[in-house]
């Protein structure tokens, strides 16, 4: 049976390719026929995808033999490149978790947009379609076998993130300064290309040392891996390795992907597209992208450890990623709209993530990256619960008082609240988030506080605190107290399509962190996640200090939280507590510049968006004004001018020639024509009247027709030839 699956891994991402061509080409005037066409094609990929995670799952030393088919797609000169598929463990908890994921996104979607309603959108079929197509991108880079079809699929869910952030493209606000889903869709494009740009020099960089993009003779392929490591990069990296080189490329990627700062500007504006999408994009597909990357060619990383040479990358890698946990944090605090706060959230748990695999916590990264998806695509999808059940209104200071209007979106936000907290021992997140936090203190204690593991576990465990502190501020500005507008008031519990998703997601918020308690805890080599996922790396040993320190972060944010915001609920047209308190400690310029992202869209409009405006302006001066145009005029008035000179040279003097020289022509043909009637038509027609005269009066009167006239003349001319021989 096993085989069975892994020979059919290839056909996950084509169900719902199938489906999107189907859609797109045929059944957009039919709603129902679309959705179950999208939804049907995910239930297909994601039994056969389970089939695969389970079957190997129940393969041996998976990890250490991976098992890959590929076969000959194109060739390029004296190379050829393959298309195939890859199963290894990573891969096989990525299946796990996509598939599963999208599914309950695609039904939940059936609810959310209306299917069955009066406000159904007008282009519901479109919208199927376009998710369908992103679920084959990031199933097609999950199975991939080589990064140029990793890459191909990276970027279809590119292009499926432009579509869907911007679904709503006719959408205008009265604010002008407020973003709309089509600039946000352009947006999101534009930011994350940035990163594609490094990712494919990475890849090209990485293809001219070895002649092949396939992970078997380059990842996974030790002797490959060590040449990397002890050939030096190009002469720009300094004295780096072409491999922390390369690595250092293709991180530029994961960092547009996974919204890591500073590109991280393109994510909170997503929340333009529908909920869904923002479900998609934020937890099971686009951003996990990019870790997924990263976790990817952590081979590539960690042989430069096992070599103990220097390796700037994963230092690098780290900072970006704790300092990217704690400012998303701090903007999180001040952010009013529901799913801004989770946007920001969503920046902070993959800073964490990022940080993790910087400091070689592979296990404890790939542990996250799904836990997180789980419980966060349920806080998307709740949050887009609550906005459906309160008419559209997504500002928490208007909601309120919706925990007994919308008991089914509560209790299963409140479990993806919980986990993102970390709230101990029974949520998935505790487990997950406290064995990054567990592997940072290591790395701590190992090098001491001077060192930059000691910085990325101190941002790691201030990010913590203020994830509860935001997380328990959510909650109870939406669901606790009174409602504080006539939206939240007239709340009502959303349909089954959009709460069943929510309660399998649940589950897996709680119950999926199990699989990775430490095996300090649960015996020795219980720890199933280690033992399946990284068993070729040093596991992070149970640490009592940070399992303290991190329920205390989670419980103490939590309670803080409540303290702050769900003990005396909010009233309609109180200021926020939290802005209040900074006020009246006279940081109220701090409250805003969280509030306003602290600065960093207008920062980068008035240096990029300005800037390469202002350099346009340059070049249109330099080229209109300044030098090229006026060269060009200045070469077509003296070429003007010269062309005149030639023009009168030419009318006064070569005119003049030519026509001088027509006019003696003209003379000299008059003259030979006169030659020509009177003298020679003269001699002629003088020959012709002699010639006639003679014939006429001389050879005439002697043609008698007589034979005696005839020999007479004969005899005469004899006569006269004889005797005109014997004179001469």
């Amino acid at each position: 049976m096993k085989e069975f699956f892994f020979n059919i891994t290839w056909i996950i991402p084509v169900f719902p390719f199938l489906a999107f061509l189907i859609i797109i080409l045929f059944t957009q005037g039919n709603k129902k026929l679309s959705h179950s066409l999208s939804i049907g094609s995910m239930v297909l990929s994601w039994l056969v995808g389970w089939g695969v995670v389970f079957s190997a799952i129940a393969t041996p030393h998976l990890g250490e033999h991976p098992i890959h088919k590929s076969v000959p797609w194109f060739e390029t000169g004296t190379t050829t490149f393959d298309i195939g598929y890859w199963i290894d463990p990573l891969m096989a908890i990525a299946l796990f978790m996509v598939p599963f994921v999208c599914l309950m996104i695609f039904i939940y979607s059936v609810g959310y947009m209306g299917y069955g309603t009066d406000e159904v959108d007008p282009n519901y079929s479109r919208f199927f379609g376009y998710i369908a197509l992103f679920a084959t991108g990031m199933l097609g880079l999950v199975i991939s076998e080589n990064l140029l079809t990793l890459f191909m699929s990276w970027e279809i869910m590119g292009l499926c993130s432009y579509l869907l952030i911007g679904f709503w493209f006719e959408k205008n606000y009265a604010d002008p300064n407020q973003i709309t889903p089509r600039q946000a869709g352009l947006k999101a494009f534009l930011v994350t290309k940035i990163g594609d740009l490094f990712l494919v020099l990475g890849i090209l960089y990485l293809y001219s040392q070895a002649g092949t993009l396939s992970y078997a003779d380059t990842l996974f392929n030790h002797e490959f891996l060590v040449h990397l490591a002890e050939t030096p990069a190009l002469p720009i990296f300094g004295g780096w390795s072409a491999a922390s080189a390369i690595a250092l490329l293709i991180f530029g990627g994961a960092v547009g992907k996974s919204a890591q700062f500073p590109l991280h500007v393109w994510l909170p504006d997503a929340m333009e597209g529908p909920t869904p999408v923002s479900a998609l994009i934020h937890a099971a597909t686009m951003v996990s992208a990019g870790v997924f990357l990263v976790a990817r060619i952590f081979p590539l990383l960690n042989i430069v450890v096992e070599l103990e040479q220097h390796n700037p990358t994963m230092g690098l890698i780290a900072f970006i990623g704790a300092f990217t946990a704690i400012f998303a944090s701090i903007v999180a605090l001040a952010q009013n709209d529901i799913k801004g706060v989770l946007a920001f959230s969503t920046i902070s748990q993959l800073g964490y993530m990022i940080a993790a695999l910087g400091i070689g916590a592979y296990v404890a990264a790939t542990f996250h990256l799904i836990t997180h998806a789980f419980f966060k695509a349920l806080l998307f999808m709740g949050s887009g619960s609550v906005i459906i059940g309160s008419h559209h209104e997504q500002n928490m200071m208007e909601l309120g008082g919706l925990r007994k209007k919308m008991p089914k979106t509560f209790w299963t936000f409140l479990a993806g609240g919980l986990a993102l907290s970390g709230f101990p021992i029974i949520t998935a997140g505790f487990w997950s988030k406290d064995e990054i936090l567990a592997h940072a203190w290591e790395e701590f204690m190992h090098y001491g506080t001077a060192s930059w593991p000691f910085f990325v576990w101190l941002l790691l465990t201030i990010a913590a605190f203020l994830t509860a502190f935001y997380t328990a501020r959510q909650i109870s500005l939406t669901f606790l107290g009174k409602p504080r507008s006539d939206h939240a008031e007239h709340a009502h519990e959303t349909p089954n399509t959009m709460t069943f998703p929510l309660i399998m997601l649940a589950f897996f918020a709680i119950t999926l962190g199990w699989v990775g308690i430490p095996e300090e805890i649960v015996g020795q080599g219980n720890n199933w996640f280690h033992a399946f996922v990284g068993h070729e790396y040093a596991s992070t040993p149970l640490s009592i200090p940070v399992i303290l320190l991190s329920s205390g972060l989670a419980v103490g944010g939590l309670g803080l939280g409540w303290l702050v915001y769900g003990r005396k609920p909010l009233e309609a047209g109180q200021m926020d507590p939290l802005q209040k308190g900074m006020e009246k400690i006279r940081l109220g310029w701090l409250y805003k510049a969280m509030q306003k992202r602290f600065y960093f869209d207008e920062i980068y409009e008035a240096i990029f968006i300005n800037g390469f405006i202002k350099l346009a302006d340059i070049f249109y001066n330099f080229d209109y004004n300044w030098v090229i145009n006026p060269i060009v005029n200045g070469v077509g008035a003296v070429t003007r001018g010269i062309s005149n000179i030639f023009n009168k040279f030419d009318e006064k003097v070569v005119d003049g020639l030519v026509n001088f020289t027509g006019l003696s022509s003209v003379k000299l043909s008059d003259l030979g024509g006169i030659t020509d009637l009177k003298v020679v038509d003269g001699i002629v027609n003088g020959i012709a009247d002699v010639t006639g005269w003679i014939g006429e009066n001389v050879f005439r009167p002697i043609q008698t027709g007589k034979v005696q006239n005839y020999l007479l003349i004969l005899l005469i001319s004899m006569l006269a030839i004889i005797g005109i021989y014997l004179v001469y």
